[in-house]
């Protein structure tokens, strides 16, 4: 599937819907015969509640995954299992299996530290540390025991960051005086300075202003050249400007009356914007619910 890209400019959606035009053709949707995350029977449970169900898909290597979905639907959830985030919530287990790489991430032999170097994860909120925007980034690279080149990789990560050219001439002042895009550009060359294979982004635009956001898109679009990108977005224009699938979640009520969270469709993002299979995932994206 390599066609032109049409879609329509930035911006100009209106409405809930996304029309299949809005959808980013420019580039081929990497395969998934080598996937990077193979995610089967998967069930997560806080203490007794079953809050998400019987989870099945994969990620392929170096591309953009988007979950869309109402809220309370698990997509955070299902998210952060994938760097086993969810461990450090008391209560929290999941149920099925999750593979990187054909290795059990949940094993009792895996370390989630090592997990979380290789699986890096970026925020709603930009989080920077307390410290000037060098040390932001050198930060990881020291707890790993890292010495000598700081000055290289911290340069490395702010390009790939699309952040160098505007503070390589403030990296000793406070990150907090940085604005909130750039704040959170700061978080993703933190996050890629420890050398990962994958990003994880738990809606990193809901807290910025447009062109923050498109700053973002951009940013995103050229990372998956060199990284595989799972995302959490409540912006369906956005699943479609960015994303080579796009994975759609909704929430039920179980006979106890508890919410729970279920994977309705997931197939390449023209597919899913264009011509679902499912009428529930219709139904969201033309914005009959949710």
């Amino acid at each position: 599937m390599s066609v032109s890209n049409t879609a329509t400019p930035r911006g100009a959606e209106s409405g809930r819907g996304v029309a299949p035009d809005t959808v980013r053709y420019n580039r081929e949707v990497p395969g998934l015969n080598e996937p990077v995350f193979d995610v089967s029977g998967l069930s997560i449970y806080y203490g007794d509640n079953k809050a998400v169900r019987d989870v099945n898909m994969k990620v392929g290597p170096r591309q953009i995954t988007a979950m869309i979905g109402p809220s309370g639907c698990g997509k955070s959830t299902v998210l952060r299992t994938l760097n086993r985030m969810n461990d450090l919530i008391p209560g929290a287990r999941v149920e099925g299996s999750v593979s990187y790489h054909g290795e059990d991430l949940y094993d009792p032999a895996v370390d989630p530290i090592e997990v979380r170097r290789r699986i890096g994860m970026v925020f709603q909120k930009p989080n920077p540390f307390p410290k000037s925007i060098y040390d932001n980034i050198a930060f990881g690279p020291r707890i790993k025991g890292v010495r000598s080149g700081l000055d290289d990789l911290v340069e490395e990560s702010l390009t790939k960051a699309a952040l160098w050219d505007e503070v390589k001439d403030k990296l000793k002042q406070s990150a907090f005086a940085l604005s909130g895009g750039q704040q959170q550009r700061l978080c993703i060359a933190r996050a890629i300075a420890v050398n990962p294979e994958v990003i994880l982004m738990d809606e990193p635009c809901s807290a910025l202003d447009p062109i923050a956001t498109l700053k973002i898109e951009d940013l995103m679009y050229e990372l998956a050249d060199e990284f595989t990108i799972v995302i959490v977005t409540h912006n369906m224009q956005q699943a479609a400007r960015v994303s080579d699938r796009t994975a759609f979640f909704t929430a039920g009520v179980d006979g106890n009356g508890d919410r729970f969270g279920s994977l309705v469709e997931y197939d390449e993002t023209a597919t899913i914007f264009s011509k679902p299979s499912d009428k529930r995932t219709e139904d969201y994206i033309s914005g009959r619910f949710g």
